[in-house]
Order: C-alpha cells, then structure tokens, then sequence
C-alpha cells in the first residue's frame, strides 16, 4: 500500500469545508466521495463532463491538507486561469502558483521559496516542467499532498490528444521517491482509454469514479456545409439572433480562424481569433477577453478552451468536423457549463474529412490507422438519422434508455423509420459468416458484394452471404449496420480497431427475429466542394428535401430548353434557395448566383415550387442576413468587364493587375455565375476555328455536369489546349446561363 502522505487522517465535515473555502452549500454528483477517497489516501480516476466540477475534487483537499499538492495541467493559459481562479476564493495570492517557462529567474524563485516555506497548498506543473532534474530534485525535498494529474486522456496511446511526456508522469513520481495519492482526471475516455490510464499510471486498485456523460441542457445539431456562395450569411444570422451571447467557432485551420473573426467583425460581432501562432501575450489577452466579455465570439482552433472557466457559453460551432467524437464532446462541453442553455452546432461536408485524412499522411502507419478509425465515428456521428446524445453515450459505453432525447436536430425531426427485421438480420448473418472478425466497412463491402483483393484472399466471395444485400447501396447498410451496434446487436472490439461480433441480444435475433424500425443516416453526398481555402467561412442550415426538389425542377427546365440542368442554376444558387425559401422575383434575384436577367428567364416555376412548398409544410421564412465582405472585389469585376468590352487580349488583362491568365479565367467564372452574361467572342475567334466551337458547345448543351475534367477527358487533350476548353465552358455558361 502507498503510503498516504500527509493527506487528512480524520474524518471531517466536507460540507463545512466545502462552504467555508468556496462558499458553496453542498456538492454536485460524485465530488464529495471522489475528495473523501483522496483524503483517505487512496489513488482515484475521474470520469467527469466538462461542466461537473472536476477541479473542485483536487482542489478542495489540497486547502485541506498539508503540504503542496501538485497538479499537472497540459497548458500554460489552463494554469493561469486555474491558478487565477483558486486565487479569487482566497486573501493570499501565494496560495496557488505555476511554474512554467512563463515565470521569470526570479518570479521561479519566489515560487518554490512560497512552497518551502508552507504558503502554496497547490503548485501547477506541466509535465515537461516535472520532469526536470533540478524540480525533481526540489520536489523531493517537500512536502506533498498528492499529486493530480488533470486532462489525463493525455495519457493514453489511445485517446485524441495523446502526449508523450504524460506517459512520462509515473516514472518522474517514483524518481521524486514520494509514495503519495494520485487523482488522475479527464472529461473524455473510452473504455480503452480509462484501461490504458490506470495502467500507465500504475493506479493500485484505485477507487472509480464515472459520473454519466449526458449534458441534458446541450442541443445538438449537424447541418450541412455547402460552398462559398452561403459563406457567413447562417453563422452571422444565428449569432445576431442570440445577440449578446457568447460562443465559440472552432475550425481547423489558423488561417480561417483569422478570416472569419474578421467577417465577423465587419458584420458588427464582437469578435477575435484564438490559434496557437498568435504571441502567448496575445493569447493570453483574449481568452481575458472572452472571459470578461469584452468580445462575445471566438473563433479558434482546438488550442483554445481547454479548462477555461467561463459558465455561461451558450453556443459552440464547428465550421469544420472535428477529428474524433472525443474531441467533438470534450468542445462542445464548453457551452452551458452552468447547466443552462447550450447549442452545439457542427457544419458537416465530406470534403472536410478528406482534408484530415491527407493532415495524418505523414504520421507512422499505426498512428493513422487509428487516426482513420477514429474518423470513421466521426462521420458516423455527422451521418446518422438516430438521436445524437444516444449516439455519444454509446461511443463511451454508456446507454440512454429513453428513444428520443428531445433536444438534438433528429429527435426533434425525425426521419421516416422502415420496418428494419429483415436487414439487421442479414448484417447478423454476414458478421458471423465472415467468423466476427472484420471492421462495419468490410461487413458492408460483403453485403453488397463488392469484390476486391482483401475479399478475393479470405475467399468471402465464395461465402453465402456475399452479396445478399446488393440492391442497396453502401449508405444503406452503413445505416443499418450502426443502427445494428446502437441497438447492441453488436459489439465493437475496442482492443482490436473496432472488429465487430454478436452480442447475447444478437443471437437471440437470429434465432427469433422480430420486428424493429430503423431510419436510414442523412445522406451528405452532393454538397461540392467548400472552397474553405479561399477564405471566409459559413454553413447552410439547407433543406434537403426543397433541394432535391429543385435540382429536378433544373433538370425539367434544362430539358424544356434544350439545354443542360447546371446552366439553368448551379448548385450553390440550388442551396442558397433551400436556405432562404425566396418566393418573389426579387428575393430570388438576391439569391447568390442569379441576376435580375437570369431570375426573370427562367425563375418563375422556380419561385412558384417554393411558395407552394413554404405554404404546404408551413416554413417561417428567414430573416433576410446581407453580409458584408471584408474584401470588396467590385473593383476586379469592374476592371475585367471594362476591358473585355473593349476586346483587349485577355493576356493584356491579366498584365495589367499582374494575375496569371488561370486568375482571369476563375475571375470570369465567378461573373458570369453571379449573372452577367461576357461577350468572349473577340477573343475566342482568333485562336479557334468555328467548326471546333461548335463541337465543345455540342458537347456541354448534352453533358451531365459542367466539369472541365470530363470535358477533356472526353474531348481529348490532343484536340483541345486547357486554355480552349476552359474558354469554351465559359462562353457556354454565359451565352446560355445570362
């Protein structure tokens, strides 16, 4: 047994001390059996959500007891704000103090000479900083309480945010030669996570404590993120909806963390951005800011938030997916941490999963397969029709008994169940005819008999089961097979990379099959790319069924003119629409993409199905949200019009603002789909013949899509340059689209 060091002996009246130190009455959940374990000597593991009080259990006992706790914390703007915080409840500064790379010769000084001499009950570390022989030295000639190890998922090889030097954290103790208590915390750990925790820590026989990971206040909702065109006008109009409320967007890259803030701003939101390359001082200042709500929003990346105190978060956003379902519940924690409202609201698009597929190409085989895996929930999560909350709990081997949580998008709008008997029990058949040892992406590439290598060498294509759901897709048994494992048919092997058996319930089925509803996951396909590098941000709470409905209508009113569908509107007008429900001439004239001309050639039935649709399925239309830019391209547009109208070369164009002939093109483009039909003739004219023209205009007026790939893929790059298909798409979208 350790020994417990100089941890409180007696037993004492906890909410007395609770009351007197904190001035709070009584204690939430677990706290008080988590304090009265570690003042009993005891190591102890806490599983607490963000919002529950975790640094109360560590820090409670440290006032109580003598010596100097140590509590080790993974960033400098966490200690200061814990230390700040412990500060606020006491007359004496010394109280509680960090030592980092932060502190000065002489600020460090002070600092240990506070916890010689018996002032400091509570020291913030880093573990990099423990580590140091010279502090390893000074710790041994203290005396220590316990020691707290806080965000302890760091820990684990397993978990989203794995540090190396916490691994460390066990062997730096036993050096310090102190057999004292270890409290080891974190918000988020998966069952295999919490194994790995205890482990490396060398926790012997340690008392516990998972408080239930359900946030009953948090909303959740996934929306679906479409191009450029919508930019800021959804984030904007839900911010000034909650006007005065603070928030957090969290997107993946520094630079968009910049421009966004910025549109922000010029929108009249108070607003910065918060990432890891701005000065420490810089940092340090916003979070102050946010904090004490001189700003209201900040747009951040995952650098930010991590033990920030501030209660009353009422919304967090995720421009782009996180890339695990920890970090997701560990962000989106942050709101309603006082147990009110909160909305977590996260833009999903596949083209964002791609992007952190290509972010871990340069990682060691085994880091990104399991990286690959944990992205695999991830776009489960965005994906399915079932109740999020449900979806979460499971993820960390939790169960929500009730059906429908009622406060997430798919409870409260749920999708059309089918009778699901006969589909569960084909999954069943092909998991245990391939001996329950494959992952849901294989199981779904046996159901639908899609053959490759993998399947050739375990020879399954030769199995029964092989194709036995081939006249569904791939999103079909995605959606069947995860509603499969939420309804504990079956078992994910978290020791093996997520290889899937049947449960007892499972077997049970296959033996007596009975009837259950399922709903199919929402299907994200189609959405394009997001155009994020180009700067800005924003999402579109879309109508997915309007959407189809008018990507018909641009098919039937493509064919009625004899021409191809994405002439009539492109896409991100179709989105747009679906966004903002226009239902006059002039609102559909505002929607991005379509001019006056355009709206009145062929807007008419487009206008006609949305008023009958917002009038059948009694929609409130939104308020209309004008943007503003932070960069105003008027003057480009401007330029470029000007000058083809006086027919000069377009190489003569481009020298005159020093862009690249490419930039001139993608600056056509971009006029011609906001509406204005170019006269490119003149230019066109001298470098092809008609007899060519006319055969690149025969091809796009009967092609599916507008795509230059296909174009040249069809029309052969020996025929045609880049630049004369390119000019050729564009003279066909303007002199047919305007």
């Amino acid at each position: 047994m350790k020994n417990t060091g100089t941890a409180v002996k007696e037993k004492v009246d906890l909410t007395k001390a609770l009351k007197s130190h904190f001035g709070f009455n009584k204690f939430k959940g677990n706290q008080e059996k988590i304090i009265q374990s570690l003042l009993d000597g005891k190591d102890t593991f806490v599983i607490m959500p963000t919002g529950g009080g975790k640094s109360l259990c560590y820090q409670l006992p440290a006032l109580m007891s003598e010596g100097t706790a140590i509590i080790i914390s993974p960033l400098i703007a966490l200690m200061k704000n814990q230390v700040d915080q412990i500060r606020s409840y006491s007359d004496k500064d010394h109280v509680a103090h960090f030592l980092n790379s932060s502190l000065s010769k002489a600020q460090a000084t002070q600092v240990k000479k506070d916890i010689t001499d018996g002032k400091t009950k509570m020291l913030y570390v880093a573990p990099e900083t423990l580590g140091k022989d010279v502090n390893i030295k000074f710790f041994s000639e203290i005396n220590i309480s316990f020691i707290a190890v806080d965000e302890a998922h760091c820990i684990s090889e397993w978990g989203h945010d794995f540090r190396p030097d916490y691994r460390r954290i066990k062997a730096v103790v036993e050096a310090i030669d102190h057999r004292i208590p270890i409290i080891a915390l974190t918000a988020t750990a998966t069952p295999k996570v919490q194994l790995d925790i205890v482990k490396t820590m060398g926790m012997e026989d340690p008392n516990i404590f998972i408080s239930s990971f359900n946030r009953p206040n948090l909303y959740y909702e996934v929306r679906p993120k479409g191009p450029k065109d919508v930019v800021m006008k959804n984030i904007i109009k839900f911010i000034k909806q909650n006007e005065g409320k603070s928030g957090i967007i969290y997107t993946l890259s520094r630079k968009s963390t910049e421009e966004i803030a910025e549109t922000l701003q010029v929108n009249g939101i108070l607003a910065v951005a918060y990432h890891a390359g701005l000065e420490a001082h810089l940092r340090a200042e916003r979070q102050d800011q946010f904090i004490n709500e001189d700003i209201h929003v900040i747009v951040a990346t995952i650098a930010f938030g991590m033990g920030i105190d501030k209660p009353d978060v009422r919304f967090v956003m995720h421009y782009n997916i996180p890339k695990s379902i920890e970090n997701y519940y560990q962000e989106t924690g942050r709101a309603g941490r006082d147990g009110l409202e909160g909305n977590c609201i996260a833009y999903y698009n596949y083209m964002d999963i791609q992007k952190l597929e290509k972010f871990m190409r340069d990682k060691g085989s085994s880091e990104r397969e399991f990286g690959g895996h944990l992205l695999v929930e991830t776009m489960a999560y965005a994906e399915t029709s079932v109740c999020r909350r449900k979806f979460i709990l499971h993820y960390f081997g939790e169960e929500l008994p009730d059906a429908n949580c009622g406060n997430c998008d798919n409870c409260l709008h749920p999708k059309e169940q089918i009778d699901g008997m006969k589909y569960i029990s084909a999954v069943l058949e092909t998991v245990k005819g391939i001996k329950e040892s494959f992952t849901i992406p294989y199981i779904v590439n046996i159901l639908i008999g899609a053959k490759n290598q993998e399947v050739a060498n375990y020879k399954h294509d030769k199995l029964k089961v092989f194709g036995i759901g081939k006249e569904k897709d791939d999103h079909f048994w995605n959606s069947i097979v995860r509603q499969a494992l939420i309804n504990n048919f079956i078992i994910k092997d978290i020791e093996n990379y997520g290889v899937i058996a049947l449960s007892e319930k499972g077997h049970q089925f296959l033996k007596k099959p009975t009837k259950i509803m399922v709903s199919l996951n929402h299907d994200f396909e189609g959405l394009g790319a997001t155009n994020d590098d180009e700067g800005g941000g924003g999402a579109s709470s879309l109508d997915p069924v309007l959407f189809k409905m008018l990507k018909d209508l641009t098919k039937e009113v493509g064919k009625a003119n004899n021409l191809p569908h994405f002439v009539i509107f492109q896409e991100p007008s179709l989105i747009d629409m679906s966004t903002q429900y226009p239902t006059t001439m002039e609102e559909l004239a505002n929607i991005s993409g379509v001019s006056k001309g355009k709206a009145e050639r062929y807007g008419e039935q487009f206008v006609e199905m949305i008023a009958q649709y917002v009038e059948d399925h009694d929609i409130d239309k939104p308020s209309d949200v004008v943007v503003k830019s932070v960069v105003n391209k008027s003057a480009m547009k401007i330029y470029i019009i000007q000058n083809i109208d006086k027919k000069i070369p377009f190489e003569q164009i481009a020298r005159g603002k020093g862009l690249k002939l490419d930039d001139v093109l993608q600056e056509m483009e971009t006029i011609i789909l906001s509406g204005t039909k170019l006269n490119l003739n003149y230019y066109i004219n001298d470098m092809m013949e008609q007899e060519r023209q006319e055969e690149v205009i025969e091809y796009f007026r009967t092609a599916e899509s507008d795509s230059f790939d296909d174009a040249m893929t069809e029309l052969g790059e020996e025929n045609y340059t880049n630049e004369e298909l390119k000019l050729m798409r564009l003279k066909f979208l303007s002199d047919m689209g305007n």
